[in-house]
C-alpha cells in the first residue's frame, strides 16, 4: 500500500499550534527552556571532555620532539605554512587548527619517507584541503591551495592520493574536538553577563592560533588550551584580570587545574616573548615640500646666501682693491 505524503512526514512536523507561536506565548520563550537549552550545552561539553583524548596524538608524541626523533623545525615550518595559507584566503581559524591536529595525528601513527622536504610539504597540502572541506563554504582548488611560499607544486591527482592516506590513517575520524570546541562556553563562564564575551573569544582564538606552532603545547589537551586562552584574554580586561586562575577548574568537570595552569604559565611567557620580538614602531619621517614659484625677493636671497655667489662677491671685492691700487 502506497503512503500519501502526508503520512509519510507526519513524525517531522512540529506539534505546536502556529498562533501560539506567533504570539510569543510559546514554551520555547520560557525561562525553563533556557535554562535547559544551557543544560543541554554542559552536556555537551561533558562529552567533549570526554572524548578529546580520542583526537589527539599518543602521549609520548612530544617526546618524540624532544629526543629528536621527529624534527621539531621541519613541523613548525610546515604550520607556519598552513598559517599563511589560511590568512591568505581568510579562511576560519578553526580549519587551520583542524589542519595541524590531523598533521600531529598522522605522524604520530605513520613515518614519512624523510622527515622534512616533499613528503611532509604534501602532507601538509592534504590535511589543508581536507580540513577546508570540513569548514569552509567555499574551498580553493588543490592548485590554488598551494600558494605562500610552497617549495613543492603537487599535482591534483597527488594530493588526492594522500588525502586518501591521511583518511585511512585517522580512521576517517575527522570532526575532531578543538579548542574551539571550549572557548565559547569558558568565555560565558568567565563573563557571565557577556559584556566583554566578544573580545574574550576573539582574542583567546588569536592566541591559540599563535601558539599552535609551539610543540610544547603537544602536552596539553584541548579543554586545558582553551581554558588558559580565555585566562590569558582576560589578562587584558581589568575588569577581569582580578580573577582567579585556579579557579577555572570549577567551569566543568574534567578539567585539571594543575594542566590549566601549566598551559596558562607557558602562554604568558611566550606572549612576553613576542612582545619583546616585535620591531619599536617607527615614528614617520615629516617631508616638507615648497610648491609654488619663488618671488624675486626669495631667489635673491637664495642666491646670496650660496657658496658659488660669494665667491663672485669676494673676486669682485679684489678685482676693485687692485684697480684703486693701478689707479694711485
Amino acid at each position: 500500500m502506497s503512503l500519501s505524503c502526508s503520512d509519510r512526514f507526519t513524525d517531522l512536523l512540529c506539534a505546536e499550534d502556529s498562533d501560539e507561536v506567533l504570539s510569543g506565548e510559546s514554551p520555547a520563550c520560557s525561562s525553563e527552556l533556557d535554562s535547559q537549552a544551557s543544560c543541554i550545552e554542559e552536556s555537551s561539553i561533558d562529552g567533549f571532555i570526554e572524548d578529546e583524548t580520542n583526537f589527539v596524538p599518543g602521549f609520548d608524541y612530544l617526546a618524540r620532539f624532544q629526543c629528536q626523533s621527529l624534527d621539531a623545525s621541519a613541523r613548525e615550518a610546515s604550520v607556519a605554512w598552513i598559517l599563511k595559507v589560511q590568512a591568505y584566503y581568510n579562511l576560519q581559524p578553526l580549519t587551520a587548527y583542524l589542519s595541524v591536529n590531523y598533521l600531529d595525528r598522522f605522524l604520530y601513527s605513520r613515518r614519512l619517507p624523510q622527515a622534512s622536504g616533499w613528503p611532509l610539504q604534501l602532507l601538509s597540502t592534504a590535511c589543508l584541503s581536507l580540513a577546508a572541506k570540513m569548514e569552509e563554504p567555499l574551498v580553493p582548488s588543490l592548485l590554488d591551495l598551494q600558494v605562500e611560499g610552497a617549495k613543492y607544486i603537487f599535482e591534483p591527482k597527488t594530493i588526492q592520493r594522500m588525502e586518501l592516506l591521511v583518511l585511512t590513517v585517522l580512521d576517517w575520524r575527522l570532526r575532531s574536538v578543538t579548542p574551539f570546541s571550549f572557548i565559547d562556553f569558558f568565555a560565558c563562564k568567565l563573563d557571565p553577563t557577556g559584556t566583554f564575551l566578544a573580545f574574550l573569544i576573539s582574542r583567546a582564538t588569536d592566541i591559540i592560533l599563535s601558539n599552535i606552532k609551539e610543540a610544547s603545547f603537544l602536552e596539553y589537551r584541548p579543554s586545558s588550551i582553551a581554558a588558559a586562552a580565555i585566562l590569558c584574554a582576560a589578562n587584558e580586561i581589568p575588569n577581569l584580570s582580578l580573577f582567579n586562575p585556579e579557579h577555572a577548574e570549577s567551569w566543568c568537570d574534567g578539567l585539571s587545574k594543575e594542566k590549566i595552569l601549566s598551559c596558562y604559565r607557558l602562554m604568558q611567557e611566550l606572549l612576553v616573548d613576542n612582545a619583546r620580538r616585535k620591531p619599536p614602531k617607527m615614528l614617520p619621517q615629516l617631508r616638507v615640500s615648497i610648491r609654488g614659484r619663488m618671488r624675486s625677493s626669495d631667489s635673491s636671497s637664495s642666491s646670496s646666501s650660496s657658496p658659488s655667489y660669494k665667491r663672485r662677491k669676494l673676486n669682485n671685492c679684489l678685482r676693485v682693491d687692485d684697480d684703486d691700487r693701478n689707479s694711485k
